[in-house]
């Protein structure tokens, strides 16, 4: 069970855990151990997730996001599988965190009066400019 926040929290069978060998530098270690982590959680079959914040899940997600509806974090920052867990863990927790939070709805404002009047004049300052670009004729006649 991954607590999310006091309300939310996700079950165990939504997460899969899967244990690979860590890339890089490491020595033995790396060639014999098994400690990064493969993080899955089934965001798509998630009863606890509304249908808004699985939108916004998988916007925030990204690549991570599967095209059969599951988010994959993989882990291997540490020597420990057991930390590389908790880490993996973390980071999903903070996505759908992220998620729960609805964006402000915007409200559309209009210019004012003031900036519309301003704005108009330059126009017109900028259109007389370009109209005295135009060719000089000689006034000799």
């Amino acid at each position: 069970m991954l607590w999310i926040s006091e309300t939310l929290s996700l079950a165990d069978w939504e997460m899969t855990e899967s244990f690979t060998r860590s890339q890089g530098p490491g020595g033995q270690n790396v060639n014999k151990v098994s400690t990064a982590v493969e993080l899955r959680f089934e965001a798509e079959r998630s009863p606890h997730l509304s249908p808004a914040v699985k939108a916004r899940l998988k916007r925030i997600a990204g690549r991570k996001w599967t095209l059969d509806g599951a988010i994959v974090i993989r882990a291997e920052e540490t020597r420990s599988q057991l930390r590389n867990r908790e880490l993996a863990r973390e980071r999903l927790a903070e996505m759908v965190r992220a998620a729960l939070v609805a964006p402000k709805r915007r409200i559309a404002t209009k210019p004012t009066l003031g900036s519309q009047r301003r704005r108009l004049q330059a126009k017109t300052q900028r259109g007389t400019v370009k109209a005295l670009r135009g060719r000089v004729e000689d006034e000799e006649s």
